[in-house]
C-alpha cells in the first residue's frame, strides 16, 4: 500500500473507536473528530473510509450485524441436528451462555443500535435483514406454530431489557426461564 493511504487497520481502529464513544456517551458524542481522534488517525484518513457521520454509523451497524449473524450460525452449528436447533440456539444465546458473554454481546449491539436509531431509524436495515433471516430459520425449524418464535421472543425480551436498562434477570430467573423454554422443544404428545 502506498504512503500515506489508509490501510483496513485504520477502517478497523475507526470503528472501534466510534463504538468506544458511542458506549461511552451516547450518538451526541459521535463526532467524525472525536473517532479520527480515538482512532489515532486524520480526519482525512477518517473521511476515507467514512465521509459522514451517517457512513460511520453504517459501517457500524454493518460490522454488528455481520457478527451477529456469524455468531448465530456459528451457534445454530454446534446444536444437535433435527427439528428445535435453531430455537435451541436462541436459547444458548439469550440464556445458556455465560452471563458475562451474554451482557458483551448485548452491550455491544446495543450502543449502536441506539446511536443508529437515535440518528436514522433507516440506518438499522441490515440489522433488520439480520432478525429477518432468523425469523425465517425459526420458522422453518420444524416445531410447531409458534413454539420457536416464543423462544425467539423471550430472548428479544431479555436483549430489550437490558438495552433499556430495565432489569437484568437474576441467575435463578435465567434458569427457571430457560427451563420453561425447554419444554417448548420437547415433542408434542401424540393426539392418535
Amino acid at each position: 500500500m502506498p504512503d500515506g493511504l489508509p490501510n483496513a487497520d485504520s477502517r478497523t481502529r475507526i470503528l472501534d473507536a466510534a463504538e468506544a464513544i458511542v458506549r461511552a456517551r451516547g450518538v451526541s458524542g459521535l463526532t467524525l473528530d472525536a473517532a479520527a481522534r480515538g482512532a489515532g488517525v486524520s480526519k482525512g484518513g477518517l473521511l476515507y473510509h467514512f465521509a459522514s457521520k451517517e457512513a460511520l454509523l453504517t459501517g457500524l451497524l454493518g460490522r454488528v450485524a455481520e457478527w451477529i449473524q456469524q455468531d448465530f450460525e456459528a451457534t445454530v452449528a454446534s446444536q444437535p441436528a433435527g427439528p428445535g436447533r435453531v430455537a435451541r440456539a436462541m436459547m444458548a444465546w439469550a440464556f445458556a451462555l455465560t452471563p458475562e458473554r451474554v451482557h458483551e454481546r448485548c452491550d455491544r449491539a446495543a450502543a449502536v443500535f441506539l446511536a443508529a436509531f437515535h440518528h436514522d431509524p433507516a440506518l438499522l436495515g441490515p440489522i433488520r435483514a439480520v432478525v429477518a433471516r432468523m425469523r425465517e430459520a425459526v420458522a422453518a425449524d420444524g416445531l410447531p406454530p409458534g413454539h420457536g418464535h416464543a423462544i425467539m421472543a423471550a430472548g428479544d425480551g431479555i436483549f430489550m431489557a437490558r438495552l433499556f436498562g430495565l432489569y437484568v434477570p437474576t441467575e435463578q430467573e435465567r434458569q427457571a426461564m430457560h427451563a420453561a423454554l425447554a419444554r417448548l422443544l420437547e415433542p408434542s404428545p401424540c393426539a392418535c
